[in-house]
């Protein structure tokens, strides 16, 4: 879709993406968080968030890739097992009497990182190159710094990256650049306290080191930093800090009050039995107040079990719900007994069976109108339009299933005996016998034609229904059950917990078929949102009901997905419903619609989702012309 003005118009890589949150998920051995592109690499353990920097885009692809992993090297490993977020919030604390508090947070984060980047180092020795690339790229970055903040005089960021520039310097003859009298003076007893931070070994010396440095900083500079270079998620601190909870609750991994182990080693005789204890149904569904939670913190490990000793973790807890909510007892009156109060209502996309990014989407399905005389007046001249394709694409398909009905087997080892006998006298496998077989008269095929009706169609809505009249019709002669389905999601109604996206099926499978049908299309119209990976799991979900062997869905559509909160990971959700449903055996075929000259960047962004199954119009008035090879070369492939 063409913008007059484009803000951060950054297109993601489904596939590093993918590769990138998988890694993120590997390492901290934790499946509900998720991996986001932001201004700042950080781990917000509130939010089950990694975020790693926009910084690496637009560079070549081994440095972008070495530099995002280690991103998220420094954040699964580093933040995740290494950082103390007790001594965290204890430093934000000691912060109130400090006055370059922008300073003191980033010199904190880089002393951190620094610190955790050994700890990655030596527990996967295979981090190690991301992190070579990642110190040469700040490395360039920082000294470039230092020199636009010199001659600026900003003193106070030019300092920050003398600092860096300091701790990860490989040789000991670092040129320094003069600042101003004051910090010249006090740069010896700088330059002895940065030194001290090699000797770290854990979260709470970081804060020690930075707090002492700042005591002779916050007198020798006037002004805190421009720059934010690193970034210290206060606000994520302040929530858990309101919420009373603490790092090591949200990992729930507490340990055994006697940490021993049996010496007793497992013959494989011994007698285990297994017990189920089922802690959820369908009225326990609702998360509330009342709940039991079970930790196991005294016993002795042994090695009983395959997979040693198993840590608890958030997951494991029953939730015993005291008093029923469906109806009242008709024995004993419970009525002035207090029970929490249980919320009962429709969570949309609760499910998540279709997709993380959708758990709020539901949707609203929506059945077209009793076709009016202008609408039927419209479908009959497109019909016109296009009679000379379906006419000839129905030939065709005639022709070919009558060959294959006529045209006989040979070469067989069983049926009706050949006129051909010399093969029995010069081959020493004759095969003599061949067979007719009669085929089907139908094409063993269904199509899903899945139209994007959002606003930016508006444009293009007029010819793509000209190219679905083309594939109805020429569906319809051949006797091929099909769907056209539009979707759109309501931007107005959209909120963060509920998003209503909307299936209007104008035409469906059970009357594909039927003479009559078919005006309906001209009842699509431009709407509003498309939320694209959503809708095609729904169109999947309906396909493999089908009993056809070939299944096909296409999806017209004019750009990326653009919905209610689904800007940063709406092309990665559809790149995995596309994937999703052809590993269930469908086959998705793009078609996109355009009436510019299409970009290399859109280019891009469509082999990022639908791989080489795309087919790219800059001019839609050519829709029927490229839709007609397309439905023939599908439909000789179901015959």
């Amino acid at each position: 879709m063409e913008r007059f003005i484009q803000f951060n118009d950054e297109q993601i890589d489904s596939m590093l993406f993918m590769e990138l949150s998988d890694l993120a998920k590997t390492l901290m051995r934790e499946k509900e968080y998720e991996l986001e592109f932001g201004v700042h690499s950080y781990l917000d353990i509130a939010e089950h968030k990694v975020f790693v920097r926009h910084f690496w885009n637009h560079r070549p692809p081994s440095i972008m890739k070495n530099g995002l992993k280690s991103d998220v090297f420094l954040r699964a490993i580093g933040n995740f097992h290494y950082t103390n977020y007790d001594d965290v919030f204890a430093f934000l604390k000691k912060l109130e009497s400090i006055k370059l508090k922008s300073f003191a947070k980033q010199l904190f984060v880089l002393g951190e990182d620094l610190r955790i980047e050994e700890n990655c180092k030596r527990e996967r020795a295979g981090t190690v190159k991301a992190f070579r690339t990642r110190r040469q790229i700040y490395w360039d970055y920082f000294e470039s710094q230092q020199n636009v903040n010199v001659v600026k005089s900003v003193y106070t960021d030019a300092l920050f990256n003398t600092i860096y520039l300091m701790l990860t310097a490989e040789s000991p003859l670092l040129e320094i650049p003069s600042f101003k009298e004051e910090i010249n003076l006090s740069f010896p007893y700088i330059q002895n306290q940065v030194m001290k931070f090699f000797d770290a070994k854990s979260t709470s010396d970081i804060a020690r080191f930075t707090l002492n440095l700042m005591e002779v900083l916050d007198e020798v500079l006037e002004d805190d930093m421009l720059n934010e270079y690193f970034h210290l998620p206060e606000k994520m601190m302040e929530h858990l800090e309101e919420g009373g909870i603490s790092f090591n609750e949200l990992k729930r991994k507490d340990p055994l009050q006697n940490n021993d182990r049996l010496e007793k080693k497992s013959t494989g005789e011994e007698e285990i039995f297994k017990e189920e204890m089922k802690t959820w149904h369908r009225e326990t569904s609702d998360m509330s107040k009342s709940f039991l939670q079970f930790d196991l913190e005294q016993g002795s490990g042994t090695d009983l079990l395959g997979e040693g000793v198993r840590e608890s973790e958030t997951g494991d807890q029953a939730l015993g719900i005291v008093q029923g909510s469906a109806r009242e007892s008709n024995r004993n009156d419970y009525s002035q007994l207090e029970a929490l109060e249980q919320e009962r209502k429709i969570k949309g996309g609760g499910e998540w069976e279709y997709g993380d990014e959708n758990r709020n989407a539901y949707p609203i399905f929506l059945s077209p109108s009793i076709p009016n005389f202008d609408e039927i007046h419209v479908y009959e001249k497109l019909k016109t339009n296009i009679s000379n394709h379906q006419k000839k694409l129905q030939k065709i398909i005639e022709k070919i299933l009558e060959h294959k009905r006529s045209f006989p087997h040979a070469n067989m080892q069983y049926g009706r005996l050949s006129k051909k006998l010399l093969p029995f006298f010069i081959d020493e496998n004759p095969r003599l016998f061949y067979k007719k077989q009669e085929y089907s008269k139908e094409i063993d095929a269904v199509f899903t034609l899945l139209v994007d009706c959002s606003a930016s169609m508006a444009d293009k809505m007029s010819e793509t229904k000209q190219g679905i009249t083309l594939f109805h019709e020429a569906l319809k002669s051949v006797h091929v059950a099909h769907e056209v389905v539009g979707f759109w999601e309501d931007t107005s109604e959209a909120t963060k917990l509920k998003q209503p996206n909307y299936f209007k099926t104008v035409i469906d499978f059970r009357s594909s078929l039927n003479k009559k049908i078919g005006a309906e299309i001209m009842q699509l119209q431009p709407e509003e949102d498309n939320r694209d990976g959503y809708a095609i799991r729904h169109m999947t979900k309906k396909l493999i009901k089908r009993n056809e062997k070939q299944k096909f869905l296409l999806v017209f559509s004019d750009g990326e997905p653009a919905a209610f909160g689904y800007e940063q990971n709406g092309i990665v959700d559809t790149h995995e419903a596309v994937l999703e449903a052809r590993k269930r055996g469908i086959e998705v075929i793009n078609i996109f619609l355009s009436n510019s000259q299409v970009s290399e960047g859109q280019r891009n962004l469509l082999r990022n989702i639908y791989g080489n199954f795309s087919i790219i119009l800059s001019d839609v008035s050519e829709l029927p012309n490229v839709l007609f090879p397309l439905l023939r070369k599908l439909l000789l492939k179901s015959i």
